[in-house]
């Protein structure tokens, strides 16, 4: 995917309406995106280097086996967030990243390297850290805060079975399917994390899927928890290595395309 200009933004950049600026952050996982007063930014686009790169993971097993590709180690940074908070308005964007692996088949034995006594394969898997491009449309007055962390657990909390409305007719989507779908997905810390709940909080509540959760939300993102939600790659990579969160390769790195309208914006004129 990539991003454009809007015509009617870079219209306003030609005829010096707006400026366009770009924003580079990375690092560590909170950032702000300064606006000046009387003034606000349509953000429109950004490219996000993820987490990871410059490390690998390397196993020794007797054969291929998909559990020994995805070690809790690299599992983290496979799935990475960015959000952004506008004071007023908050948007998720969630990127599984790519784990590469790769296989080198070897023969050993460790008393007498010349005798074949079995076969084993080494396993090296690394993040593709290739920058990602998306499109978005985020205005705001305020000062944008903007948020990255790794995200590794979302433990399914209740499945049921969906019935026939208006919404979920039957044949065209699950509505009267026998099937226990996944209606309560947990993000963030054990005791307090969100819980997002499908097809929507209000549905699960009409359809008497149970009490609805003081954290029920309708959209999936994960909230700050070092172990069970969003974590900072920092602390995971300094756990790893000291030396890793020194090293520009492993870091996370955000670009943001926005524009600059140093006016208010058009619907609080008067």
């Amino acid at each position: 995917m990539s991003w454009s200009i809007p015509t009617l933004i870079e219209q306003d950049i030609k005829n010096g309406k707006a400026q366009y600026r770009t924003f580079q952050t990375g690092n560590g996982g909170q950032s702000i995106l300064p606006v000046p007063a009387n003034s606000y930014v349509v953000i429109f686009g950004y490219d996000f280097s993820p987490a990871g790169g410059g490390f690998k993971s390397v196993k020794d097993v007797p054969t291929p086996n998909i559990n020994e590709l995805n070690n809790s180690d690299i599992r983290w940074f496979e799935t990475q967030q960015i959000s952004f908070y506008t004071g007023t308005d908050f948007y998720p964007f969630i990127h599984h990243v790519n784990a590469k692996t790769t296989y080198a088949l070897r023969i050993w034995d460790e008393t007498n390297p010349t005798q074949v006594v079995a076969t084993r394969y080494t396993d090296v898997t690394e993040i593709d850290n290739t920058p990602i491009a998306r499109q978005v449309y985020i205005t705001s007055t305020n000062d944008v805060t903007i948020t990255h962390g790794l995200v590794l657990s979302a433990p399914v909390a209740s499945t049921n079975a969906i019935p026939v409305t208006n919404r979920t007719p039957l044949g065209l989507t699950y509505g009267g399917s026998p099937q226990a779908l996944s209606t309560q997905t947990n993000y963030g810390p054990a005791g307090t994390p969100l819980q997002f709940m499908q097809p929507s909080p209000k549905d699960y509540q009409d359809f008497a899927f149970g009490l609805l959760p003081a954290n029920a939300d309708g959209q999936a993102f994960a909230t700050p928890d070092a172990t069970r939600g969003l974590r900072e790659a920092n602390t995971l990579l300094n756990a790893l290595s000291t030396s890793f969160p020194d090293a520009a390769s492993t870091q996370y790195y955000l670009c943001l395309h926005y524009a600059l309208y140093t006016e208010t914006v058009p619907e609080q004129r008067g």
